[in-house]
Order: C-alpha cells, then structure tokens, then sequence
C-alpha cells in the first residue's frame, strides 16, 4: 500500500533510498539531511576508515549515513540535540562501532588538533561558521590535505534591500545566514588556508527541498513559512549552498 513518504523515494538519492522513510520524517530538523549529504558526496569523497567530524549533526542521522555508506568513523557532534537520544539512534541502526555522540558547542570543541581527515556539516555551519575567523578555528582539528565539505541553506545572490513580497514575510535573523556560494569562496579563499574545490548550488535543491516540506506536511510534520515561501520563489532565489575545500599545508 502506497503512503505520503512514496514521494521521498527518488531515482538521484540511490543510497538515500535504503533508509526508513518514516525514520528520517521522525528526526527531521531542516531540509531532507541524507538527500544532502548524498548531494556533497556527489562533490567530495570519503575513503574507509576515515575518522570524520559530523558538525551540528542533529539527530546524528547524517553521521549514521556516511559510517553505514562510506564505512568512516563519525563523531556526531551537536550542541541542541541530547547525545544519549543520538546514542540510542546510533545503536538502533546498527553504527555503534563507527559513530560517537559528542555534545560541544563549535566553538568550544573538545577534540585533538590535526585529528580528523574530514569535516563535514549537513544544515548546520551557517549558523556558527559565517565568522570571518571561524575557518581558521575549525580546521586546527583537521589534519593538512584533509577535506571540508558543507551543505547549507543559500541564496544565489546578495539579497538587495528591497526583498521580493515573499521573502520579506519571512526574513530574520536566521536567514541572513542564507548566503550565496560566491559569498563562501571568497570568505575561505583569502584566508589561504583553503583551496576551495566546489561552491556551488545543490542541483535540484530547492525542488528537493520543497517537495520534502510538502511531504512532511501530508503527515503534520511539515514547516508551512518554509513551504510557501519555496513554493513562491521557484528556484529563483532559493536552495543549498554546497562548499568542498581541501586544507592547505601548514607553513
């Protein structure tokens, strides 16, 4: 018998497919996080046992994705979300070997300098990482060569100071995190700590995005502000800021 959730099942997230539709509507925090994360690994790779850093992980339900798909070791790392919640998911997906919930502010993280080969944020760096002294932090944790990958709401351009109808009904403070691609490159390319390889647009994903919200709506689980105004904009405006970068040697 066919649900609501049959419209989450889409031929471009193979990997994505394999989980439990319901599981993810269930943990939702934001846009569809393993649509995204299989959309950077489209523009970045992981090799096995990779220790990897899962920033602002949420319900750790990317972490799960990348040790379950690309067999790395995850530290879910979140500041909101209760790690012993985190730990139960983890177990019950059968990653409690590769995944390990960690609460820490991300600027205050409790790591080792040089000890990750990636870090990787689904949703989540915008809000904690738009500084222009934030790189240069983060990347003390990860070892030189090693990669940064980032998927985050975006805006293809600078908004202007008059914002179309739609937009400015549901500006905030959240959404001047919104940033273009463009935005990104140059904040990382003229620290020179980076060599940025990908900033870009999600492909298809403010369509992705929408279709996400409509069908969570369809089981009270959606976010109606987010729908209409994607609804609205059409792509024009709207989607997910990708960013990949490898860290330059230290001198």
């Amino acid at each position: 018998m066919s649900s609501a959730l049959d419209a989450l099942t889409l031929d471009r997230y193979p990997r994505s497919n394999t989980y439990d539709r319901q599981w993810i509507v269930d943990n939702l925090m934001g846009p569809h996080p393993l649509w995204s994360a299989e959309g950077l690994m489209g523009a970045m790779t992981l090799e096995p046992g990779m220790r990897v850093l899962d920033l602002g992980c949420g319900t750790a339900l990317t972490s799960i994705f990348f040790a379950r798909e690309y067999d790395v070791e995850v530290w879910a790392t979140d500041l909101w979300v209760d790690p012993t919640e985190n730990w139960q998911r983890i177990q019950d997906s059968g990653a409690a070997d590769r995944v390990h919930p960690i609460q820490s502010d991300a600027h205050k993280l409790p790591f080792a300098h040089d000890f990750f080969d990636a870090i990787v944020s689904i949703g989540a760096f915008n809000y904690f990482g738009t500084g222009a002294d934030y790189l240069a932090y983060v990347t003390q944790f990860l070892r030189p060569g090693g990669t940064l990958g980032v998927v985050a709401p975006g805006i293809r351009t600078a908004p202007v100071l008059t914002l179309p109808s739609y937009l400015e009904s549901r500006w905030g403070p959240d959404l001047c995190t919104w940033l273009p691609p463009d935005w990104w490159h140059q904040l990382w390319q003229r620290t020179n700590l980076v060599a940025v390889q990908t900033a870009d647009f999600l492909p298809n994903s403010w369509s992705d995005w929408l279709l996400w919200l409509k069908t969570c709506a369809e089981v009270d689980r959606g976010y109606k502000p987010d729908e209409q105004m994607l609804e609205a904009d059409q792509g024009d405006l709207l989607g997910l800021t990708r960013l990949v970068a490898h860290l330059n040697e230290r001198g």
